[in-house]
């Protein structure tokens, strides 16, 4: 007996999210619906958890310069991170040139909020959970780990009795001030007027708010920083600013510097940031 395409599909997707063995990795889970866009992520956990346990999370951040980018990407790392007992989680956010500033960084705190007000369900510590992402995704994540609670940026998107405070950040090469990006960045004159409304001249102020260096307090998120000598989209002085301003703050941080790496990892460079990122994740998220 043939199966309908709606049987078909209902048994292949729950193949997918069973055949993983030891973890459970669901897709297309609404998070947020802001202005009918119906935002979604994908979500991977262990499939056995002890009653009562409550489990570390990490909130994977895609790139894509604020215009491009797809949160599967992600993926690896969240079914990675599963089998290690963690809740990880991959999210899609608006992108430019449609959705400017700050409609991303309301996506993200949505997200996050998101997994608090699920933590039950989830088997989550909402006290426990760090962000990861690279480029536009470190500058959102960073921007998540010094903006907690900011009323004004915290946006509509659901869940507003939740904080969208974060234990840790890894900022994979994110920008930190937006304002000195041109004339640094290959792609910066392009790319930042898109999600800005405008270049530095035109919009600093904007560019200011938009930038998380301008953000640092003694209350921000510990911080790993992870950035190659040699980038050519995002300068590796973007990297020692963030962390001499939060050192400054006395806020805890790590910078990994990669001699001669580029924007986006390979070999023992890629290596090395996964080892220091997991490391950074156990140290700060495990009781």
């Amino acid at each position: 007996m043939k199966l309908s395409m709606l049987s078909l599909l209902v048994a292949v997707f729950s193949f997918a999210s069973a055949s993983a063995g030891e973890i459970v990795f669901e897709q297309g889970i609404e998070y947020s619906n802001p202005a009918d866009e119906h935002l979604q992520l994908n979500l991977a956990r262990p499939r056995e958890v002890k009653e009562g346990a409550k489990l570390p999370a990490v909130i994977c951040i895609h790139g894509g310069g604020f215009r491009a980018g797809k949160r599967e990407r992600w993926d690896g790392l969240c079914k990675q991170l599963a089998e290690k007992d963690y809740v990880a989680m991959t999210v899609t956010y608006r992108l430019a040139p449609k959705h400017q500033f700050p409609a991303a960084v309301h996506d993200v705190k949505a997200a996050v909020r998101w997994l608090k007000a699920n933590a039950a369900k989830y088997h989550v510590d909402p006290e426990r959970i760090g962000v990861v992402g690279d480029s536009a995704g470190g500058h959102l994540v960073q921007y998540l780990g010094v903006t907690a609670d900011v009323p004004s940026l915290e946006g509509t998107g659901g869940n507003p009795g939740q904080s969208s405070r974060v234990a840790c950040v890894v900022n994979y090469y994110g920008p930190s001030d937006l304002t000195k990006s041109y004339g640094k960045s290959v792609d910066a004159a392009e790319v930042l007027p898109l999600w800005l409304g405008g270049d530095a001249t035109k919009e600093r102020k904007k560019h200011i708010i938009a930038s998380p260096l301008y953000w640092v307090t003694p209350a921000a998120a510990p911080t790993l920083l992870i950035h190659g000598t040699e980038d050519k989209y995002v300068a590796y002085e973007q990297a020692t600013w963030i962390h001499d301003k939060l050192k400054a703050a006395d806020v805890e941080v790590e910078l990994l510097t990669l001699t001669g790496a580029g924007h986006g990892f390979k070999g023992e460079d890629a290596v090395k940031a996964e080892k220091a990122m997991l490391e950074f994740f156990e140290k700060r998220l495990r009781k």
